[in-house]
Order: structure tokens, then C-alpha cells, then sequence
């Protein structure tokens, strides 16, 4: 068993510096870009954080065109890799801002107009950067920054790509033909927000509103792919409509030769590589070979760690089943799977009326989630104590069968190890994210789904939202592995594996549900029936997060007999992830 765990360990640690490498290569284009990671001061003194990629042979002597990228709301800057990646591969001085209230920038999120006009004044100020050809791009609310920034600074850029993103939005001016300055407008097809940004029912729609009609200067419906306007006189226009969602545009080859192309059309310089001519890729594939190889190490190292001599006491069999079987298992299982969707987006929405940001819950989204999560706690421990001593303390059942005591008593030792052997187990895992970072300047990432280092500042939250989260797994890993674990005809339970696959699909297949229930009809030309889309576009999110949670907590159930060591295990790992990706709306 110990020889297995140390191989799957090193199989672990090869993935996460294969993983690294490959992004590596990819973001920096085989070396020949120079990726940096910085830290620079805005308005009122708020520490702005950006990562700077600079191609090869720019200096102060040949300076390149500039472009600064901000990434959307609940984002980061590595949320632009893709577009950064390729621009700095046309030769151009990249700028990727994380928003205040970001990432590792200073907050509250929307302040100093999001960050875009610090972002602008400071590339700006570099040497390398050849002042007279400045691009902004933008995504979602990225759009809004950079929208901020043309307004504040209407002669300090030269061209505009604004990605899923509108003019007179947010503080943003309503755009007229003349403003802002040579605008490349890319709004894919099947974009969730297009009521919101552009008064359209669905994203092809928007090519009729008069607001985008003004925009363009024409009576007419806009045409996709035409240029309106005139480049050299600064009111150019044109409409891309590539076929992906919202956050689709990160990983849409389509939409990045897109931008690519505007830039080329509109700024000087740079070195006319083909738009479709990409890398970025290789960056999403080695940071998710990366992702891949952080999770699966918090396996063996518990498996080694509870063969030492100060945690082997906490390696204890199975307890005795006394859960739900034939058909009142399948009653279980569908509540567990209804409850938490159904409830979903209520408890959310309700978080902002029963909660005021505060220096103590900080972050709008993770507020909304930990009381979903606290909601959901309560109704499931409801329920079970209605069916313990309703149906099942007359067959005998203790909390020792539901993996919370040993021999009728709670063992605050053994739960502090518990608690203790979480942390052991997590932290070497951390330690891998965070050499990453620092010698590669990368995040474990696909996609939507991003593991990051925290700040000083963004651990304190984390400990803040943990013991809440903390009682949502504690509840969820008594009823998943005690009332729902899976039996044999004589009462014995299944092996780990099934139990790992049942419990990952008890898990994730609502979220599964409610986003095919959402997205259908929007890819088939109609809207979300239940609209929606922000809190939509974080339940892509909980998919992954659900299966990592599921394997998780059943493992360690199985390890140790108790549900404490994987419950505190992932309410670590879920509570850090969700703080280091969102927005933190109140100052530090």
C-alpha cells in the first residue's frame, strides 16, 4: 500500500512539472516572450497587479505597440492568457490588469473605474511601448475598464476590442459614431448577457437595437464582418459574432483572430504573424495537466500520512451500515440531487438582502455561495434528523454508524488529528501551486476553472468563510457516505470504486441537469428559461468542483471509518478556491 501511494505521488508531481512546463512554453512562446509579474500603484494608492509580456527584442530603443487586456467580473488576469498569449506573439507589449478588488490588486472591486485607467497610464509609461499605438481590450466588466479608461483618456489609445462587453453601461458613456475610437465589437452568438449589455433578446438579435445601430452610425441592421466607418479618422467599426457563450470567448480560437485581426487592422507594428496561427492552447492543456496532478496528489499523501505513527489512529474500519436501502435510497438520493439546484439560485439571491459586505464576508459571490451552502446544510441535516428518529434510531443506529463518534463519544483528539491531517495533506499540495507561480508565472487552470495562490489578504477571507462551508461538507459527507452509501445483499459495502463513481454522479448530475436545462435553449436560438446568467455561468464551475469534492470525501471516509478528515479536507480546498477567484467588494 505504502509503495503505491509514493508511485502515485510521483506520478502526481511528474503531472504537475510537466503541466507547468507545457504552460510555460506556451505562454511564453518557447521563451521567446518575457512574461512578468507586477505590481504598480493606481488612484488613491490602491497596489494594482498585472502580468507584463514582453516579445523579444523590445527594448527602450525599438519599442513595440502596447495592448492592455482586462479580464471580466469574478476573473483574473490569467483569464485573458489566451488573447494575451497571441497578441505578445504579433509582437506586442501586453499589459493583463487584474481589476481592483481582483486577483492581487488592491479593492474594492468597481473602484477607480474597475482599474482600465490606471491600467492605460501605466503602460503608458513604459519605454518599451510605442505611445501612438495603444489597443484596449476588455471582456465582460474588462470591457466596462477599458470602456472607463477611452472615456478618461480619449487620446492616450488608438483602437478598442471590447469582448462580450457594451458601451453605456456601468459608468461606461453611450457610444456614438464617434466614440470610442476604432472599436472592434466581438459578441459571440450564443452570449449570455445580451438583453443585459444590448437590450436584445438573444445575441444575434442585437444587430437590430438602435443602440448598436447609433453605434455604427447606420439606419440599417449592422452587418457582421463589415467595416463601418473609417480607420484612419478613428470611427471604425465592426461586429464579430464567433459561435461560443460568454466565457466561451476565452477559449475561442475564433474569437481571439478576432481581436487579433482588429489590432492588426488598426495599430502599426507588430509582425503580421497569421491570425489563426496559435499556441494558447498548450497553456490551458499544461495548466489543467497541472490541475490534474495538484488533485491527485491529496490522495497519497493522506494514505502515506495515515501510515505514520502520530496519525495511524485514525485509520479505522467502516462503521456499521444502518443507512437507506431499496427504495428509500433512491428517495435520498433525489433529494440530495434536487435540493441543492432547486435551491440554487434563491438562497443566493436572497444572501444580498439578509447580508451586508463587511469587512468580515467581504466578497458578494462567496456570500451568496456559503449561504446556498449554509442553506442547504440545514435542510439536509433537517431532513436526516427527522429520519433518524422518525424511522432509523429503532434499528439501532448511533451516531457511531454515521461516522461521527467512536463508541458513542466524541473524540475531540481524534477530530483535531482529523483536522490536523487535512491541513498535512493540503499544504504540500498548496506548496506545488505556489512553485509554479512563482518560477513559472502560472495558475492551474481550465478554463473557467482556476486554482490560484492567495494573498495575505485573500487567506484571512478564506478563514472567515471556512467554519460555514466547513458545516456544509461536514453534513454532506454524513449523509453521502453513512444514510446513502451503497450495500450489498449481505449488508456489506460495495468497493471503493463504485462507491466513487456513485457518488461522484449523486453529486455533479443536478448541476449537470440545470445547466443543459439552461443551455439548450439558448444554444438552439431561444434564452435561459430560468434567465439568470451570471449565477449560470458559476454553476460550469461547480461541476468540476463536485466531482472533486465527491472523490474526495468518500475516499478519506474510507481511510478513516469518520466523516471529519475529508470534510475538513475539502472545505479547505473549496473555500480557498472560491476566495482566490472572486471579487472582494469591500476595502482593505
Amino acid at each position: 500500500m505504502r509503495r503505491s501511494s509514493y508511485v502515485l505521488l510521483g506520478i502526481a508531481v511528474v503531472l504537475v512539472v510537466v503541466g507547468s512546463l507545457v504552460a510555460y512554453l506556451a505562454q511564453t512562446s518557447g521563451g521567446t516572450i518575457d512574461v512578468r509579474d507586477i505590481r504598480f500603484t493606481g488612484t488613491d494608492g490602491v497596489e494594482m497587479s498585472a502580468l507584463l509580456y514582453v516579445p523579444s527584442g523590445v527594448t527602450a530603443d525599438n519599442p513595440a505597440p502596447g495592448i492592455l487586456a482586462i479580464h471580466g467580473y469574478i476573473n483574473s488576469r490569467e483569464t485573458q492568457n489566451g488573447f494575451a498569449i497571441e497578441f505578445a506573439r504579433r509582437g506586442y507589449v501586453v499589459l493583463a490588469v487584474d481589476q481592483t478588488g481582483h486577483g492581487y490588486s488592491g479593492g474594492p472591486a468597481f473602484a477607480n473605474g474597475f482599474g482600465g485607467p490606471d491600467g492605460l497610464a501605466y503602460l503608458r509609461t513604459l519605454d518599451i511601448v510605442d505611445k501612438d499605438n495603444i489597443g484596449i481590450s476588455g471582456h465582460s466588466m474588462g470591457g466596462w475598464a477599458v470602456g472607463v479608461a477611452a472615456s478618461v483618456f480619449p487620446d492616450d489609445y488608438k483602437s478598442i476590442v471590447l469582448e462580450g462587453s457594451s458601451t453605456g453601461t456601468f459608468g461606461v458613456p453611450d457610444g456614438t459614431p464617434e466614440w470610442p475610437r476604432n472599436l472592434g465589437l466581438i459578441f459571440s452568438e450564443w452570449d449570455e448577457f445580451a438583453q443585459f449589455m444590448w437590450g436584445a433578446n438573444t445575441a444575434p438579435e442585437i444587430v437590430n437595437t438602435d443602440k448598436l445601430k447609433t453605434l455604427f452610425d447606420t439606419d440599417e441592421t449592422v452587418v457582421v464582418g463589415q467595416l463601418y466607418g473609417s480607420i484612419e479618422d478613428g470611427t471604425a467599426r465592426m461586429l464579430y459574432q464567433p459561435r461560443v457563450t460568454h466565457p466561451g470567448d476565452h477559449i475561442s480560437s475564433m474569437a481571439i483572430a478576432d481581436a487579433i485581426q482588429w489590432f492588426q487592422m488598426t495599430l502599426e507594428g507588430g509582425n503580421g504573424l497569421d491570425r489563426f496561427d496559435q499556441v494558447w492552447h498548450w497553456r490551458e492543456i499544461g495548466g489543467f495537466v497541472g490541475l490534474l496532478g495538484m488533485i491527485l496528489a491529496l490522495f497519497p499523501l493522506g494514505a502515506i500520512l495515515l501510515e505514520t505513527a502520530f496519525f495511524k489512529d485514525l485509520a479505522d474500519p467502516l462503521p456499521e451500515f444502518k443507512g437507506l436501502k431499496g427504495g428509500g435510497w433512491w428517495i435520498g438520493a433525489a433529494l440530495l440531487v434536487l435540493v441543492p439546484i432547486v435551491t440554487y439560485f434563491w438562497f443566493q439571491n436572497r444572501a444580498g438582502e439578509w447580508i451586508t459586505t463587511g469587512s468580515f464576508w467581504p466578497q458578494n459571490i462567496t456570500t451568496g455561495l456559503v449561504v446556498w451552502a449554509l442553506g442547504n446544510g440545514l435542510i439536509s441535516l433537517i431532513l436526516f434528523l427527522i429520519w433518524h428518529f422518525a424511522i432509523n434510531k429503532s434499528t439501532g443506529a448511533t451516531a457511531d454508524n454515521y461516522g461521527l463518534t467512536w463508541s458513542g463519544k466524541l473524540l475531540w483528539v481524534k477530530i483535531g488529528k482529523s483536522l490536523l491531517l487535512a491541513i498535512a495533506v493540503i499544504v504540500p499540495a498548496y506548496v506545488l501551486l505556489l512553485l509554479a507561480a512563482w518560477i513559472f508565472k502560472i495558475d492551474f487552470r481550465l478554463w473557467v476553472l482556476a486554482f490560484k495562490p492567495m494573498n495575505f489578504r485573500q487567506f484571512g477571507i478564506m478563514l472567515a468563510y471556512l467554519p460555514f462551508f466547513g458545516f456544509f461538507f461536514l453534513v454532506l459527507s454524513m449523509v453521502l457516505n453513512n444514510q446513502l452509501r451503497r450495500v450489498d445483499a449481505a449488508g456489506k459495502s460495495i468497493g471503493l470504486d463504485r462507491q466513487l463513481l456513485i457518488n461522484v454522479v449523486l453529486l455533479a448530475v443536478g448541476f449537470v441537469g440545470l445547466l443543459l436545462l439552461q443551455y439548450v435553449p439558448l444554444l438552439t436560438g431561444g434564452t435561459m428559461p430560468l434567465s439568470e446568467p451570471l449565477l449560470t455561468i458559476v454553476a460550469i464551475q461547480i461541476v468540476p468542483l463536485m466531482i472533486i469534492v465527491a472523490l474526495l470525501i468518500t475516499y478519506f471516509f474510507h481511510k478513516t471509518g469518520r466523516v471529519y478528515t475529508g470534510a475538513f479536507l475539502v472545505a479547505m480546498l473549496i473555500t480557498w478556491y472560491i476566495v482566490a477567484g472572486q471579487a472582494t467588494h469591500f476595502p482593505f
